[in-house]
C-alpha cells in the first residue's frame, strides 16, 4: 500500500481530500521500533509527527527516579503532535511498549506545508488539539488513580473502553500498566 492510501485510511486524515493527502504522503517514510526502544525524549526538540501502524507505544512522564504511563497509543493514533507547533520541545518521552511501526512525517516540511493550505492547518490543529486534550485527560485519570480518585467522566470512560487502553491490552486494576 503506498503512503497516500494508508494516510486517507487513517482516523487522524479521515475525510481529507485527495489533494490534501497527496501534500502529506511524500512527508511520510516508515519507521520501526524494537520493544522498549525510547522514540521521542521529554523535554527533547520535537521534531517528527507519527501515525502508529503496528504495535503499541506508551506516553510517559519521566525523571530520573522513574517513568510513569500515562497513555498507550495504538494503531491509527498519532503522537509527536508537538512537532506541529515548531520551536516547542517534546512534552512526554514515547516508549515502543511492543515492536512496533509508524508514519513518520518531518514536523518542519509538515509545518510548511500547513502554512501554505490554511483549510488544511485549521483542520489538522483542530485535531490535534483534540489529541491533546485526550493526553491532558488521560494524565488527569493517572493522577487520580496515583491518589486513589476517580475523576470526573472515568466512569463514562470506564464503559467504552471496557478496561482496555490505547492498543486494546487490558490494564492491570492497580497501576494502570500492561500485563505481559
Amino acid at each position: 500500500m503506498t503512503h497516500p492510501e494508508v494516510l486517507g485510511q487513517q482516523p487522524f486524515f479521515a475525510a481529507l481530500d485527495v489533494e490534501q493527502i497527496a501534500k502529506l504522503a511524500p512527508l511520510a517514510r516508515e519507521v520501526r521500533f524494537p520493544e522498549e526502544e525510547v522514540i521521542l525524549h521529554a523535554d527533547g526538540p520535537a521534531e517528527h509527527f507519527y501515525l502508529l501502524l503496528s504495535g503499541c507505544v506508551r506516553i510517559e512522564v519521566h525523571t530520573q527516579s522513574f517513568n510513569y504511563c500515562i497513555q498507550d497509543v495504538g494503531p491509527g493514533e498519532v503522537f509527536g503532535w508537538s512537532s506541529l507547533l515548531g520551536q516547542r520541545d517534546t512534552l512526554f518521552q514515547v516508549r515502543a511498549r511492543d515492536k512496533s511501526s509508524a508514519l513518520c512525517l518531518d514536523g518542519a516540511r509538515l509545518r510548511e506545508i500547513l502554512r501554505s493550505d490554511p483549510q488544511l492547518e485549521a483542520e489538522l490543529l483542530r485535531r490535534t488539539l483534540a489529541v491533546a486534550a485526550d493526553r491532558i485527560q488521560a494524565t488527569e485519570t493517572k493522577l487520580g488513580q496515583l491518589f486513589g480518585l476517580r475523576m470526573r467522566g472515568q466512569r463514562e470512560r470506564d464503559k467504552k473502553t471496557d478496561g482496555q487502553v490505547g492498543c486494546g491490552m487490558p490494564a492491570c486494576e492497580n497501576c494502570g500498566a500492561l500485563d505481559r
